[in-house]
């Protein structure tokens, strides 16, 4: 070979053997057939043997041509898989993305996101893993998954991270509970109310306690839980009070249950999350969009 085959001469070649005339060929691509026989001329002299014998103005292929005839076939079938490959991974028709998220936010708000995220990209396989806020922050920075949501302060060097929503805190309560009727609760109401608490030993379950301390009143934490759909399960049985994210405590907000704005009002921001290097993915970044997109629809704050 005098130089490397030049792909369009080869599509030319199987075209002209497929249809039997070089008129035919150069049709399929748009070519005359003079450029047509151009191309295939340049080809036997690239290659250094010839593929077809020329006689009374027809081109007959050889034995070598037939030869390389089904070769070519399959490697042009394996150029055009690759370029549709690129197409779809361009246009986000393939690919995978790996989530993480504690409990409460995988349970709450997130599956919305994916059926969102979804129905725009229905060809992307998506994982979503629920672990706890300190084991999803390790995750995503061994790079084991993608992104994820955690409450912030993120607090660790190897990620960084966006807000994507900040909602406040309420009471859980049955609807039929003796403060049902108030327009919100805080410390000195809640004073010998039985507490189903969340976090215990966390910042936020401190914050929460702070408050309390704040107002002089010991709460009565009567039920210590790590889930908001445990925590309103709970207080639908009746045992207690639940203080809890507002955002998150929507879904659950069923079997006569209601939510009350607890004041002072404490927020819970979550982020989106991915390692600091190489930072987030072309998918990672279509589903931070989506998540905005959608908390932006929802209204929440």
């Amino acid at each position: 070979m005098k130089r490397d085959v030049d792909l369009r001469a080869l599509r030319i070649f199987a075209a002209t053997l497929r249809h039997g005339t070089v008129t035919a060929a150069g049709r399929e691509f748009g070519l005359t057939q003079p450029a047509t026989s151009r191309l295939l001329a340049q080809l036997e002299r690239d290659i250094g043997f010839e593929l077809f014998l020329r006689d009374r103005g027809r081109l007959v292929p050889t034995t070598d041509a037939m030869l390389l005839f089904e070769e070519v076939e399959l490697a042009l079938g394996g150029v055009d898989h690759v370029k549709s490959l690129v197409a779809d991974i361009a246009r986000f028709r393939v690919g995978r993305l790996r989530l993480v998220a504690p409990p409460s936010f995988s349970e709450g708000v997130l599956p919305q996101i994916v059926a969102a995220f979804l129905a725009r990209f229905p060809g992307v396989h998506l994982s979503v893993d629920s672990r706890s806020i300190e084991t999803t922050k390790a995750m995503i920075a061994a790079r084991a998954v993608d992104a994820g949501f955690v409450k912030l302060p993120i607090d660790y060097p190897d990620l960084v991270g966006e807000s994507v929503v900040n909602s406040g805190s309420v009471c859980v309560l049955r609807g039929e509970h003796r403060l049902a009727g108030e327009r919100d609760l805080d410390p000195l109401r809640l004073r010998g109310e039985p507490l189903i608490l969340l976090g215990f030993g966390r910042a936020s379950r401190a914050e929460i306690e702070s408050v309390f301390s704040q107002a002089g009143v010991l709460p009565d934490a009567r039920i210590d839980t790590h889930t908001i759909s445990s925590a309103c399960a709970l207080a639908a049985r009746g045992l207690g009070i639940a203080i809890v994210n507002a955002l998150l405590a929507r879904p659950y907000l069923r079997d006569g249950l209601i939510a009350l704005p607890f004041k002072p009002d404490l927020r819970h921001e979550y982020a989106f999350v991915t390692a600091a290097v190489p930072g987030p993915t072309r998918l990672a970044r279509e589903f931070l969009l989506e998540t905005k997109a959608w908390f932006a629809r929802s209204g929440a704050t």
